[in-house]
């Protein structure tokens, strides 16, 4: 049975890398480029987006009122979320090193970079960028409580739920009493060994045995 779920798991692998083969291959027909982290146009192309943008009046007179008057409450929403990126900020800061974990690098959930086409009109482009920390700033959150959880309790459920994050995959299964134990024991080292890696370092090779 684990020969053929690692067996799907290097299939899945395998397809997320012609996934981002296809989206590299995307990108060109666009005709842009990523170098050292930043957006490489080829020459005319942010002339011609200039001429798409839309103005500010003939957006407003297109949106619907539904649309404005509830704008508000969206972004009375960064009130929390910059609440909860401070919190879960500090609390990876204090723990993560405590439980030799590796800690999650904010930069590689949160990109805002969408407010730098030329197609967008100052609205757009705000709403890019709120966008774009929101939903970074959940996927950075996940990581932080998904690292933990594979820490602290990697027991999968009894019934499937969506959205779980990749570790779940080598949780115990549940109630699988007698493997509990050891498979607790080996996902803390993974996480410590992922932190080893980052470290470049072999301290904790032998995995944390403190209770």
């Amino acid at each position: 049975m684990n020969d053929r779920v690692e067996e799907l798991r290097a299939r899945i692998g395998a397809l997320q890398v012609q996934l981002e083969q296809e989206y590299e291959a995307r990108r060109a027909r666009i005709r842009h480029r990523i170098e050292n982290g930043r957006v490489i146009w080829e020459d005319g192309v942010r002339r011609s987006h200039l001429a798409l943008r839309q103005r500010i009046p003939a957006f407003l007179r297109n949106s619907s009122v539904r649309y404005t008057i509830t704008a508000p409450v969206i972004y009375s929403l960064i009130i929390p979320f910059a609440l909860l990126d401070l919190f879960v900020s500090a609390y990876q800061a204090i723990c993560f090193p405590a439980y030799r974990i590796p800690k999650v690098r904010r930069a590689d959930y949160i990109r805002i970079d969408r407010h730098q086409l030329a197609y967008l009109n100052w609205i757009q482009k705000l709403n890019c960028v709120y966008c774009g920390y929101c939903n970074g700033l959940i996927a950075y959150v996940r990581e932080i409580s998904a690292r933990t959880e594979a820490f602290w309790c990697p027991i999968k459920h009894a019934m499937r739920a969506s959205g779980t994050h990749p570790y779940h995959d080598h949780f115990s299964d549940y109630g699988d009493a007698q493997n509990f134990r050891p498979e607790w024991e080996a996902s803390r080292a993974r996480m410590q060994a992922l932190n080893c890696e980052a470290l470049k370092c072999d301290k904790c090779a032998g995995g944390d045995r403190d209770e």
